[in-house]
């Protein structure tokens, strides 16, 4: 049977959190909120429940999974390098709405699905999203909802479509903006961007210079 949380009431986000963090070690489903919208997630390093995260979102392998750090220092361990770029852009926008697409830490055991030796790396910007973080380490985190379905804004919305598949929901209220992330893409020569997003492109060039997009 899944909790939830209200997380605007102090009391209840204390043990929100504390549950939350202890359904991640076991393997579980969470859901949090984020700037973003909703986030379905588990822990990174725990084959079985990315697996089962994929299975709650009726998502395939071909699609992986981003991963949510808490802190830049997580992030650095989990990449073979920032680089210039990537710290640049860390010190510009982190905490925030910007996924990053670095070159994956090659001596980590993990699964997220068809990577092709890459990750997708976020620190987000709300505070209960972060507490989290920084108690069970890098999550893997997708949007709350069914594949093809609109991402929730809500705890309700989360609910309504991933029920007792999750074992945590975390209600931090509406999500206050459901533009989803700018995806960068810092594994080629020239920064691509491959989702336009809440950052906008001249944002980033003010950072990086040049930058490939689709257009």
């Amino acid at each position: 049977m899944s909790r939830r949380y209200d997380c605007a009431n102090q009391g209840e986000r204390a043990s929100g959190l504390i549950d939350a963090a202890s359904v991640v070690r076991r393997g579980e489903l969470v859901v949090i909120p984020t700037d973003t919208v909703y986030g379905i997630g588990a822990d990174a390093f725990t084959h079985s429940a990315v697996t089962a995260l994929l299975e709650a979102k009726g998502r395939g392998r071909d699609m992986p999974v981003p991963v949510l750090v808490g802190t830049v220092r997580a992030a650095n361990a989990l990449v073979e390098s920032l680089g210039t770029y990537g710290q640049d852009l860390a010190d510009a926008f982190w905490p925030g709405p910007l996924t990053l697409i670095l070159r994956a830490n090659r001596s980590l055991s993990w699964d997220l699905g068809d990577t092709r030796g890459t990750v997708a790396v976020r620190m987000p910007l709300h505070p209960v999203a972060l507490d989290l973080l920084k108690e069970t380490g890098p999550m893997a985190v997708s949007s709350a909802n069914r594949s093809g379905a609109a991402p929730a804004t809500t705890a309700a919305d989360a609910e309504e479509q991933l029920g007792d598949s999750v074992s945590v929901y975390l209600d931090g209220g509406p999500c206050s903006d459901n533009v989803p992330s700018t995806i960068l893409d810092l594994t080629t020569a020239v920064p691509r961007i491959l989702r336009k997003g809440a950052i906008p492109v001249d944002k980033l060039r003010g950072v990086v210079g040049y930058l490939a997009t689709e257009d």
